[in-house]
């Protein structure tokens, strides 16, 4: 865990989403520049390549598999502040979310999220990367049932005031 002085943490070290009497708090961002934000994060599910192969030939009968996660997880970005409660609710300017595979057992999903404000997206990406997961996993688990979801985290996010942060 990167525990650098971000957003969550103030400069002296301590959480910022918690005030003087130790309680939560949505933190005061009244004062924050507005600059161009991007955060992208990544999400896998591990299955049997035969779950694999129905859900690349269309073959779950729920519907299309990637179609709806994908629908899912713009949703997820969207309504990020109505699931984390010390969120903020962000007006989003662009959500992309793509899905890959290894061929045989293995599904990614990658989401980009943008927004031009006084506050990141990373959590807004994660979200979004989340709820394509278990969206394909609700989609598919009448075929298999022990899918593993993840590992999900945060790939990059550039703007604000503590610069870009890059995991690879």
């Amino acid at each position: 865990m990167n525990m650098n002085s971000g957003e969550g943490q103030a400069g002296n070290g301590s959480f910022t989403h918690f005030n003087e009497q130790g309680r939560a708090r949505m933190v005061d961002i009244s004062g924050k520049v507005v600059t161009a934000r991007t955060a992208v994060a990544e999400s896998r599910l591990t299955m049997a390549e035969t779950t694999l192969q129905a859900i690349k030939e269309g073959r779950i009968g729920k519907g299309d598999v990637l179609a709806v996660a994908q629908v899912a997880g713009i949703q997820g970005a969207k309504r990020t502040s109505d699931w984390i409660p010390m969120c903020h609710p962000l007006p989003l300017t662009g959500v992309n979310i793509s899905f890959s595979d290894n061929g045989v057992n293995e599904l990614y999903i990658e989401v980009t999220v943008k927004t031009e404000g006084k506050t990141g997206v990373e959590m807004e990406a994660l979200t979004a990367a989340s709820a394509a997961a278990l969206t394909i996993y609700d989609m598919c688990k009448a075929l298999q049932k022990d899918m593993v979801i993840g590992p999900t985290q945060l790939v990059s996010k550039t703007g604000g005031k503590n610069g870009d942060y890059y995991s690879k």
